[in-house]
């Protein structure tokens, strides 16, 4: 089975045999499909156990399989999205997770894995407190939807800089990629700022950004090279925040809160966001789910079918920033 050229996301995820029943009615279990969960059951993770990048990709008609560049599961593979869950720490807050089922070509389970929204433990005990499926590919949408945060000032079409949230729909905006364009939907969540869901904060000044920007994980930010400094052969770049962070001038703003906030256009544009060009929400099969239902069924006959990130620029990939200069040199790159 193949797959599209890119992964929609990379998530943390534990196989299901490192996370089983110590007490309860599944006792000695390993975590398992939605009809064979019993609330109350008490999880632990494996001592030593640690989180693997398990590589999402989606298909237009919906379908979930298992991206290039994972740790978990075999490449091409279909994933389902069995359940999501709520489970209940000895102390603290309340963590959520996702159970996805990778299946083989007979459509039988080869594998199950937990995606949880924030960060575990090993040997701590967690109850199983809810477990549903109403609600599983919303929190694997709004995982998949890039984000700007409250506060950040995107550019408009007169050149004012206006705070995220005081957009509106009709509001014109300045593209990169098409001059000004109209807003068809800006959509607004309240996470927890841990783990999968917290942000990233690059500094003012870092990527020549006029003021600090903070932005969903899995943001793409457009960087033109006036000089390849990263060796990839193509002027314009698309770079994942978390794949930029390195401790000091980009970083995981992590604890509290977060007020997530999506723009939505008649297709995927750049626009500005504190002076520096930053991707507008990718609509595809797994980010819909994000968007109530009136307002898809209202939108989609505006939205252009075939949208490609790459049109925007390479993609790059983490292995070519793994090395402590790549932000200065992306900044370099900018400037030269």
């Amino acid at each position: 089975m193949s797959t599209p050229d890119h992964a929609v996301q990379s998530i943390p995820a534990y196989p299901a045999d490192q996370f089983q029943v110590e007490i309860g009615a599944n006792m000695g279990d390993s975590l398992s499909v939605l009809d064979e969960l019993m609330l109350d059951d008490i999880y632990q993770l494996s001592p030593g156990a640690e989180p693997k990048r398990l590589a999402l990709a989606s298909s237009a008609d919906g379908s979930v399989y298992v991206a290039q560049g994972t740790e978990l599961g075999s490449v091409g593979a279909q994933l389902h999205l069995d359940c999501a869950l709520t489970l209940m720490p000895h102390s603290g807050d309340n963590i959520e997770a996702l159970v996805m089922v990778e299946v083989d070509h007979d459509g039988l389970i080869a594998a199950i894995y937990l995606l949880p929204l924030a960060p575990m433990q090993a040997q701590h005990s967690y109850t199983l407190v809810r477990a549903e499926q109403d609600s599983a590919r919303r929190k694997l949408a709004q995982m998949a939807c890039v984000s700007f945060t409250r506060g950040t000032r995107i550019t408009m079409a007169t050149g004012a800089q206006k705070p995220i949230e005081d957009l509106k729909p009709g509001d014109r905006v300045l593209t990169r990629d098409e001059g000004v364009q109209e807003l068809r939907w800006i959509g607004q969540t309240t996470s927890r700022a841990v783990g999968r869901m917290a942000p990233v904060l690059i500094r003012a000044g870092v990527l020549n950004n006029a003021a600090d920007l903070l932005v969903s994980p899995d943001h793409r930010l457009m960087v033109y090279q006036r000089h390849d400094e990263l060796g990839t052969g193509s002027p314009e770049l698309l770079v994942r925040a978390r794949d930029l962070v390195n401790g000091s001038g980009v970083v995981v703003q992590d604890g509290g809160f977060v007020d997530y906030f999506q723009l939505l256009f008649d297709r995927h544009h750049i626009v500005y966001a504190e002076g520096i060009a930053a991707e507008s929400l990718f609509l595809d099969s797994m980010t819909q789910p994000a968007l109530p239902d009136e307002i898809l069924a209202r939108i989609s006959p505006t939205l252009e079918t075939g949208q490609r990130r790459d049109a925007h620029g390479i993609e790059v990939q983490k292995s070519l920033l793994d090395r402590p200069d790549a932000v200065n040199l992306l900044k370099r790159a900018s400037l030269r």
